[in-house]
């Protein structure tokens, strides 16, 4: 009963520190958790846990390092693939040699092979903790490439290291020699076995879905244990369970790619609303974990009267500048000296900027810790690992820092690089959205069956009409003032075309008077928005009295007479005139108006489309479809939150942007409930 109330404090941890984000969001959310975990254990009644470094690495990295491998793009990480590896393996072990022999001058109290252990453990990266400071501090794309790489491999790379050091301590015995080859074995064999037995889950489920086991629990179910099937099997045979796990999941990736089609698209979703909640959860508690176990490790050091209190947060600082100075001059000189052997058209100047975000980002996280609690107790000959207390405190100390100077430094600094970088704000929100809505339709095609086609086509359809209306918008907001006018020039053509076919109809008594005029007045409209925009508000303002008066005329004509529709008649002329203007267009096309020509066509075929579908009217009426087209719309709505939430937690998009977005989202949550009601 204990530990179920302590997991349920810590999921509801997790759950407030994403509340009191949003109030306060500035402060990044794991700070909030580590902050909240801290206070469950210092408050009354106080909850410990004591940190099982093993069964951490699996339980939480796994998976979490399994999923990096899934979404990071591959195609960056190969053209990224040099200073990743500088990164990732040689400012590891530069820092180990370095950082190492200073912890060692710095607090002779610590061998110099401990010393080299606590540098190991301190150099590498958190993927996770990485992942977190992304979203607010929206960094360039680029950098953050090069740290989920890096931060892919270097856990691995600094674990090796940690165990060899460790191992020479606890037994007195080193040899460089044996270690290079040990690491390079350790490190090539997780990759090649987490690789396999990828392959090998795969086939499996495969062969699952052949012999028609299509249920999606089930194939949920092993896609879950993977991450632990791969990180165990490579553990057990004395390789890299990190590398293997990152192995996996880049594996699974190309799968997922070459396999992508219309009829695993269920799947696709259910797998990935579900990890979307694990990630949420593990990345969460990671951090709630990492705060439960401070107040134990500083009450140790602080009650401890053989440490100067002041003197070991002194080393703290000094520790953790160590660290960033050493990964920004590597980064910087790395850069440099790529760009100065490079032929320089082919590749962008590394700014000093640049070096400094890439310096800042590197967080270090709870693997840190785990790889301090790993720490073991005694050597071979049973006297007690010397400062092990220690050095788990300054690998605590080091953890929070990083973390505070991130999460302060990094959004003040990548703002003014965004900027330079990226476009503009007005055309990303707007390519966002448009990414949102197809992420709707994609997950829509996945839940289309035969009760519910043609709700699922009609809920498809109005997606795309809302994507092509962003689309024109995206358009016209790009183009000069000169295609702009040609745009206008060719618009008003086709309205004359137009004109002139209801003239047609009306002399041959092909439509009613009341059609043409209603018609007439819709024309008239298009017209002075085209034309004469600053009298537009006035102009518009006429027409809907006009109109107004019109449909006080013809209200007694209705009440009367029911014998023909003018909506339906209105209807049957508008794809009438819509073909009289593509005709006159194309008339009228030269290759100085060609692609303002066929833009102004396209948008007139649409409207055919739209005004042919002759059973649409029937479709609404039906209970069954309106019911499924319902259903289908609010799946849709969470499938574009769902899009928003992703692209906010890989860092494509800042704060900012994803409440924009949530934003449009509601506003077309509420344009279909009003449809709903109508």
């Amino acid at each position: 009963m204990e530990i179920f109330l302590v997991i349920l404090v810590l999921l509801a941890i997790i759950g407030i520190s994403n509340i009191l984000n949003r109030f306060v969001p500035f402060i990044p959310v794991p700070l909030f958790q580590i902050g909240l975990g801290i206070a469950v254990v210092v408050l009354p009644p106080g909850i410990h846990m004591t940190l099982n470094s093993e069964l951490f690495l699996v339980l939480f990295i796994a998976p979490l390092l399994f999923n990096d491998g899934k979404r990071t793009p591959r195609h960056e990480l190969w053209n990224l693939r040099a200073p990743i590896l500088m990164l990732a393996l040689g400012l590891v072990f530069a820092t180990v040699l370095v950082v190492g022999y200073m912890i060692h001058w710095m607090i002779p109290s610590i061998p110099l092979p401990a010393a080299f252990a606590l540098a190991a453990i301190l150099s590498p990266t958190d993927a996770v903790a990485v992942g977190a400071m992304a979203g607010r501090a929206n960094l360039p794309k680029k950098i953050m490439h090069l740290l989920e790489g890096e931060a892919l491999i270097n856990d691995a790379s600094g674990l090796v290291a940690f165990k060899f050091a460790v191992a020479a301590m606890v037994t007195g015995v080193f040899s460089l020699g044996n270690a290079t080859l040990s690491f390079f074995v350790i490190a090539v064999g997780g990759l090649v076995v987490g690789a396999i037995v990828s392959l090998f889950i795969i086939w499996f489920r495969v062969f699952l879905r052949r012999h028609g086991m299509e249920d999606i629990t089930m194939h949920m179910l092993i896609q879950l244990l993977t991450p632990f099937i791969i990180y165990l099997i490579a553990e057990e045979l004395g390789l890299s369970g990190i590398l293997a796990v990152v192995a996996g999941g880049v594996v699974h990736a190309i799968e997922r790619d070459r396999t992508e089609s219309s009829s695993n698209l269920k799947l696709r979703i259910v797998s990935e609303s579900t990890w979307s909640i694990v990630l949420y959860i593990l990345n969460g508690l990671v951090f709630v974990i990492l705060g439960l176990q401070i107040p134990d490790v500083t009450s140790v050091i602080f009650e401890n009267r053989s440490f100067n209190n002041f003197l070991v947060i002194g080393y703290i600082l000094i520790l953790t500048v160590a660290l960033i100075l050493l990964r920004f001059v590597w980064v910087y000189v790395y850069s440099r000296g790529s760009w100065a052997v490079t032929k320089r058209e082919e590749m962008e100047k590394p700014t000093f900027l640049a070096a400094v975000l890439t310096a800042l980002s590197g967080v270090r996280g709870a693997v840190t810790l785990a790889g301090a609690f790993s720490i073991p107790l005694v050597l071979q000959d049973g006297s007690p690992f010397p400062e092990r207390d220690l050095i788990i405190f300054i690998a605590a100390g080091v953890i929070l820092l990083t973390l505070i100077i991130a999460s302060i430094t990094l959004p003040l600094l990548s703002r003014s690089e965004k900027v330079a970088e990226e476009e503009d704000p007005d055309v990303l929100q707007q390519a966002s959205k448009i990414k949102v809505l197809k992420a709707a339709i994609q997950g829509i095609r996945g839940e289309i069956n035969e009760d519910n086609e043609a709700a699922a086509l009609s809920v498809i359809s109005d997606y795309k009409k809302k994507i092509g209306q962003l689309m024109g918008q995206e358009a016209l907001q790009n183009m000069d003032s000169k295609s702009r006018q040609l745009v206008f020039d060719v618009r008003l053509v086709g309205i004359q075309a137009e004109r002139d076919e209801m003239e047609r109809l009306l002399a041959k008594k092909e439509v009613t008077q009341e059609v043409a005029d209603r018609f007439q007045e819709i024309i008239n409209q298009m017209e002075v928005l085209l034309s004469q925009r600053l009298k537009m508000r006035l102009l518009v303002s006429m027409f809907r009295i006009r109109r107004l008066i019109l449909n006080m005329v013809h209200s007694e004509k209705t009440k009367v007479t029911n014998s023909q529709d003018p909506t339906e008649s209105l209807k049957e002329v508008s794809i009438l005139t819509a073909k009289a203007a593509i005709s006159a267009i194309h008339n009228r096309m030269n290759e100085a108006n060609r692609d303002a020509s066929l833009r102004v066509i396209s948008q007139y075929n649409r409207t055919i489309e739209r005004l042919s579908s002759r059973e649409s009217k029937q479709l609404k009426e039906d209970e069954e479809f309106q019911k499924h087209r319902v259903e289908l719309q609010f799946k849709a709505i969470q499938i574009e939150r769902d899009e928003v939430q992703e692209m906010f937690e890989s860092g494509e998009i800042s704060r900012g942007a994803a409440n924009q977005l949530r934003q449009f989202i509601n506003y077309l949550e509420a344009g279909m409930l009003d449809e709903d009601d109508l």
